[in-house]
């Protein structure tokens, strides 16, 4: 192949003389991408959270967790690229990483078409661009967001929460992958404004919160909600994801008792959390799947 160049979701140019043939995914996002771009025979080693694909998956050594990847495992297995997400993974270990001389592509999608573009580097970085079966993922790819967008014209979205932790109660705020596909689908994140405020009493409106100075760097996108925000909020839609937690029946039952459109008229649903979160060829088929199911609930 040509040499490529690309730059990462830090900034970072990375050259490439010829495709990396010994790959760390410690994203599960990136372990099936690889997967869909044809080149999961680089793959070395995975992560504890990385399940699809299940047949390659089941073939990797695992190096640990994503948040505490045992990183003498992951330099053990020589690779020549490691995948993170600035998000996923801890920043001290991808500074370590970096110190014992490894390879870290740093990915940090927080829209639908960036986890795309990462996709299309990653395509570019391996050399398969041209592929028959990548140019067809793409075609479709671009296709769903198309008609997606076409599907929203005219209409109003659907107001929806979606938490993703349980205790603290947790969501998102706009500036999210989560919102973003949220978005693109046809509805609307009740918590797009909210921004997280320091400390936890603050955020929970029982105190005042820090000045921006002295919050400056931290990550303000996963604000901590009470039950009367969410009321306030007034969603029609509850999605109650399984990742990154298991949203159970107990829990769902705590936002059907709630005086809540959404509880009202049966809305309340637990789901798989990969089609919103997920970010790159998960995406592809994902977005007709989080339409289908912000329709079915539709006012």
């Amino acid at each position: 192949m040509a040499r490529v160049r690309i730059t990462d979701d830090r900034g970072r140019g990375l050259d490439f003389a010829r495709s990396p043939s010994r790959v760390v995914s410690l994203v599960p996002s990136d372990t099936l991408n690889m997967a869909a771009l044809g080149c999961a025979g680089a793959l070395v080693g995975r992560t504890d959270y990385c399940e699809l694909p299940a047949a390659v998956v089941r073939a990797l050594p695992s190096v640990g967790g994503t948040k505490n990847p045992r990183i003498d495992a992951v330099c053990d297995l020589a690779p020549d690229l490691v995948l993170v997400n600035q998000e996923e993974n801890s920043r001290g270990d991808l500074e370590e990483l970096a110190r014992r001389g490894v390879r870290v592509y740093v990915a940090f999608p927080r829209r639908v078409i960036d986890g795309l573009s990462h996709l299309s580097r990653l395509a570019r970085v391996f050399g398969v661009e041209r592929d028959a079966s990548v140019r067809d993922l793409f075609r479709r790819a671009y296709a769903g967001l198309k008609e997606a967008e076409r599907a929203r014209e005219g209409r109003a979205p659907v107001r929806v929460l979606c938490p993703i932790w349980m205790s603290p109660l947790m969501t998102i705020h706009g500036d999210t992958f989560i919102s973003d596909m949220l978005a693109v689908c046809g509805a609307h994140n009740v918590f797009a404004d909210r921004e997280r405020r320091f400390p936890l009493a603050a955020d929970l409106g029982q105190g005042p919160a820090l000045p921006a100075a002295r919050t400056e760097g931290r990550d303000v996108r996963y604000p901590r909600v009470t039950m009367e925000e969410v009321v306030a909020r007034a969603p029609e839609l509850v999605l109650l994801p399984d990742e990154p937690h298991p949203f159970s029946e107990d829990d769902a039952a705590v936002f059907r008792a709630l005086d809540i459109p959404a509880a009202r008229a049966g809305a309340v649903v637990r789901t798989s959390g990969k089609d919103l979160c997920w970010y790159g060829a998960q995406s592809v088929d994902g977005v007709a799947r989080v339409r289908a199911l912000v329709e079915r609930y539709r006012g």
